[in-house]
């Protein structure tokens, strides 16, 4: 027999596509329709019905980008339609790159009731079913022009805040034209035919030339489609499937892998949108999953993100009421655990606890559901701090899909135990299909079973499925793949269930998972640690002042009867969550979301210096002494930690600089700088320790300029090849002595740079203090300190601890981390002596290391300070900036973490009379008090969140300022801790709660405040 296999595989394809899909919508009858450009920014729904339409017609171009047109359509259901289902078939101008990347609408009766939303994708309308002949409606579709940015990674304008958003009306050019606005009968065995045809020849696609099932699959289909009469599919579509249903009902292996299908809609929080679009985005996307329930019982729908969801009580009630109404029926299911799919590396400790409290509090407040699993598929990879973060909030399992996307190394597991760096471990699950956007298509599955990491141990993997990072999220088209290939003779096994019935089987399938220690570094994205550095920068000071918000309002509170500010503060904490999205705090968002975060971090930070000024005010008295407050957990300049004490005279004076040479000297006693001609740190001395800190024949705080312009994607991406060219900033315009040390003037291309050199008395960090007014393009900045000593690893800052990486490059793992993140210190040293880098907004470093011919080596550390691509924003950092940041000489651990904090939360003075002792202490540097708050709950009760800093084991006592009735070991959420895998409650009495902490571990301590002694 000759085989036909090319010749039937090209026939379906194009009866699919040119008759059979056609005839779903066989009859068809126009629509009329009117339209309404909304002026400025979008209105609400009331006013978009109340408009005056004018008549348009298909062909009609209508929306300047990020425009609103309302659409007013109407009909009448033909007599000799009456009981069909009738559909409206919309095409509104899309771009067929995806659901969420092009023209949306959302659709209302007259009544202003959502129906569902229209996209690309998902284009259609129920109007009646079965029709009643004769019946007229009307339904109006609030329809967004936002343009399809990611079509191309250009540089564009597209994505800046138009000028007419303000009100003024819509100008610009248009972007999308009508194409279709037809009422149609929807021919459901020709759909169902559609489907049988679509899921058998995609099967048929990828099973091996050598299984006898795909012969036998194209044989059937080969009859099949004999059996269609491509003059009338309609009538013939029944007998077409008769054919099929057989092969349909072949059953599969009993060993066939089974995929826990989740129906999913990756909603960016802000990406190529603002969020105000998000907003809108998300109810289109939740109207559409919950008209997909109405049909479809089966159908369970995860939506991860607490803040989509408050976005939606809040603004769109009517649409988070279909929400709650699927939630009771188990369709709807809230997972996640967090308020934002946030960031992982930038986003500071304390804000990572804070996602999981709010994301977990809302779910448990309005749906009585205790999340277990932390939902984050699209983040850029994921610190070693979060295992213990996730258990302390009540979470089991983990699921990512992202470090898929490493360039240089496969990971090695799909399902395994994740260990943090104090020991946690979380059962973590990696879908082997490498999309969270997934459609249950054949391709889709056999690449799920092949690349499964885990075979013959497990067996069970998880696929999310739906249009996403725009939003979108199932289709009907996708339920009905998924339909056929529950239990399908060659597929994997395909069952709709919610995650948490995934992760509990496939846990007690896999008891003995393999255990992936350390970070989830992902090996692409790196340039996010660093683009867009006023949005890291306003996301850092918000952080700290927060910290000192709280801290000095419930000090003032026990202390001086303060009224804490508890609403506020949720609300601030909240803004600050929302913008750690991970499109947002890395810096690969369109300009208009940066501009409006820039805005917001600004109104922040004003609201919150007034509340701390407050409160410093009420403890501070009266007078016009100079009160000083410190926030710091570690005393500084004879002022304790969280405390104030009355100052005499200004504290830590800078050193003069002396002249010697063509350079100047900085020395305290402690250390000593000098600094050439040229502006560059020629030596460090370390005088106690008689150590020099430079590397031979080098210069540290060496300015360097490359070329960065990444194969892909510009405001994600450093590669590797960006340090083929180096030009390094030599060159000053001026070196001159200043008040408070040595003042250099740099100019480079448009660019210019003004640093302050100082040193302080008694201090042993060198600070650098940089302006830049930066306006090149593609270029990267970076500040190299090149240290006389052997680390055979550094340590970088992370939330709640640090982490250890190598230095050298003996493996591809090694290699691949070329740019690292570090928070608020990197430290590289000997056994007995080292270097630490502090800093007040950087968060890329790069550690290499270099053997001189003298047989000494050279580890360099180097701060990346600034980039300059040009997609999403064109204009990305442009502009000015200070930052600053200083060398540790001779320091060690405890050092590095003390001055990093010192650094990020310099003393405030104000006038007063009265010194504050603090609320509360430790007496063990290892043991960092991180957070002092009151209790949620409004009880009064004082909060304490402290962790173990150096690495070690700790024993601490812990004191308090007020007198002590009890204390409790409590969750994140604040809950009093249980059970033999937790910390025991700890001994309280004379004010004193001792502790001991194993290394990095994280305690809260929930202390009632005793009504007297």
């Amino acid at each position: 027999m000759h085989s036909k296999q090319r010749l039937i595989e090209q026939r379906l394809k194009r009866v699919l596509t040119e008759r059979i899909r056609p005839a779903v919508y066989g009859r068809t009858v126009p629509l009329r329709v009117g339209v309404w450009n909304a002026p400025g920014e979008p209105v609400p729904v009331a006013e978009g019905l109340a408009a005056p339409y004018r008549p348009v017609s298909v062909g009609h171009r209508w929306g300047p980008a990020w425009s609103t047109s309302w659409f007013e359509i109407t009909g009448k259901v033909p007599e000799e339609w009456a009981g069909q289902r009738v559909e409206a078939v919309l095409d509104l101008g899309f771009n067929v790159t995806g659901a969420g990347f092009s023209s949306e609408g959302l659709v209302y009766r007259a009544d202003g009731n959502v129906v569902k939303a229209i996209n690309p994708r998902n284009a259609w309308l129920p109007i009646a079913g079965p029709a009643a002949g004769g019946e007229e409606f009307t339904y109006y579709i609030e329809a967004a022009a936002n343009p399809a940015l990611c079509d191309s990674h250009t540089p564009t304008t597209l994505g800046s805040k138009p000028s007419w958003t303000t009100g003024s009306g819509q100008s610009g050019e248009t972007l999308y034209q009508l194409l279709r606005l037809d009422l149609a009968v929807f021919d459901t065995q020709v759909w169902e035919l559609a489907q049988d045809l679509d899921v058998l020849g995609e099967l048929m696609h990828q099973l091996s030339e050598a299984e006898p099932r795909r012969w036998q699959l194209l044989q059937t289909i080969e009859r099949a489609l004999d059996a269609v009469d491509l003059q009338d599919v309609s009538g013939s579509a029944a007998a077409a499937r008769e054919v099929l249903r057989p092969s349909l009902l072949t059953p599969a292996a009993p060993s066939a892998h089974r995929i826990s299908a989740v129906g999913h809609a990756h909603i960016d929080t802000a990406w190529l949108w603002p969020l105000r679009e998000t907003v809108r985005k998300v109810a289109r996307t939740v109207s559409n999953v919950t008209q997909l329930m109405d049909e479809h019982p089966e159908f369970r729908f995860a939506m991860s993100q607490a803040q989509q969801l408050a976005w939606l009580k809040d603004k769109r009630p009517e649409v988070y009421a279909r929400v709650q109404e699927k939630a009771k029926s188990g369709q709807f299911l809230p997972v996640g655990s967090l308020w934002v799919e946030p960031d992982t590396n930038i986003t500071g400790g304390e804000a990572l606890a804070r996602q999981l409290i709010h994301g977990k509090r809302f779910y448990l407040d309005e749906f009585g559901t205790e999340t277990q699993e932390m939902w984050l598929p699209d983040t850029f990879g994921y610190n070693a701090a979060m295992p213990q973060l996730m258990k302390l909030a009540g979470v089991r399992w983990f699921l990512t899909q992202k470090i898929s996307w490493n360039t240089t190394n496969k990971f090695p597991h799909h399902t395994f135990r994740w260990e943090g760096i104090d020991g946690t471990r979380i059962f973590s699950h990696f879908p082997p299909v490498d999309t969270y956007n997934a459609e249950i298509t054949g391709a889709e599955l056999a690449h799920a079973v092949a690349n499964f990491q885990d075979k013959g141990a497990a067996n069970s993997s998880l696929l999310p499925f739906g249009y996403g990072d725009g939003g979108g999220g199932p289709t009907r088209e996708m339920l009905a793949r998924a339909a056929r290939l529950a239990d399908l003779e060659g597929s994997p096994r395909v069952v709709i269930e919610p995650p948490a019935d995934f992760f509990t089987r496939a846990e007690a399938e896999y008891p003995e998972a393999p255990v992936w220690a350390g970070e989830l570094y992902l090996e692409f994205h790196r340039g996010t640690l660093t683009s867009q550095l006023r949005t890291k920068q306003g996301n850092r000071r918000s952080e700290h002042l927060l910290r000192e918000a709280e801290l000095w309002s419930a000090t003032a509170t026990v202390r001086a009867g303060f009224s804490y500010p508890y609403e506020a503060l949720d609300r601030l904490w909240k803004t600050v969550l929302l913008h750690q999205f991970h499109d947002i705090l890395p810096g690969s968002s369109i300009a208009w979301v940066h501009r409006e975060a820039e805005q917001t971090y600004a109104e922040v930070l004003d609201e919150l210096h007034g509340i701390v000024y407050t409160a410093q005010r009420a403890l501070a008295g009266g007078g016009e002494k100079t009160v000083v407050f410190n926030a710091s957990p570690y005393d500084r300049s004879g002022i304790p930690a969280f405390g104030a004490a009355i100052r005499p005279a200004l504290a830590d004076p800078a050193v003069a600089p002396v002249a010697c040479g063509d350079g100047f000297v900085l020395d305290n006693g402690l250390v000593r700088i000098e600094i050439d001609a040229r502006g560059l740190v020629t030596s460090a001395i370390d005088l106690a320790a008689g150590r020099e800190a430079i590397a031979p024949g080098a210069a540290a705080n060496l300015l360097q300029l490359h070329q960065d312009f990444p194969n892909e994607y510009d405001a994600w991406d450093i590669d590797e090849f960006y340090r083929n060219t180096v030009h390094d900033l030599t060159e000053a315009e001026t070196v001159t002595a200043a008040p408070g040390g040595v003042r250099i003037v740099r100019l480079f291309g448009d660019s210019r740079i003004e640093q302050l050199l100082s040193l302080r008395v008694g201090s042993r960090r060198l600070d650098i203090d940089t302006e830049i007014d930066w306006h090149e393009k593609e270029k990267l900045l970076k500040a190299a300190f090149p240290l006389d000593l052997r680390a055979d690893h550094s340590s970088a800052e992370i939330p709640f601890g640090h982490v250890k990486r190598p230095t050298h490059t003996n493996t591809s793992w090694d290699a691949a981390k070329f740019e690292i993140c570090a928070h608020r210190y990197l430290h590289v040293g000997e056994n007995d002596w080292g270097a630490a880098l502090v800093n007040d907004s950087t968060y890329g470093h790069e550690v290499t290391r270099d053997v001189r011919p003298d047989g000494g080596t050279t580890t360099t550390v180097r701060l990346t300070l600034l980039r300059a691509p040009r997609f999403p924003d064109p204009d990305a950092d442009q502009g000015h900036h200070r930052l600053r940041c200083g060398l540790v000489i001779g320091a060690d651990i405890a050092d590095a973490v003390r001055e990093g904090y010192h650094l990020n939360l310099p003393d405030q003075a104000i006038p007063g009379s009265v010194a504050v002792k603090p609320l509360v202490g430790a007496d063990d540097d290892a043991v960092v008090i991180e957070a002092v708050k009151l209790a949620d709950d409004r009880s009064g009760d004082v909060v304490v969140r402290l962790y173990e800093a150096h690495g070690g084991r700790a024993q601490a006592t812990l004191t308090t300022g007020f007198p002590l009735e009890t204390a409790v070991a409590t969750d994140l959420l604040e809950r009093p801790l249980a059970g033999p895998d937790h910390t025991p409650a700890v001994w309280a009495g004379d004010r004193r709660v001792e502790l001991t902490l194993r290394p990095f571990q994280i305690l809260t301590l929930r202390l009632r405040v005793a009504a007297d002694e």
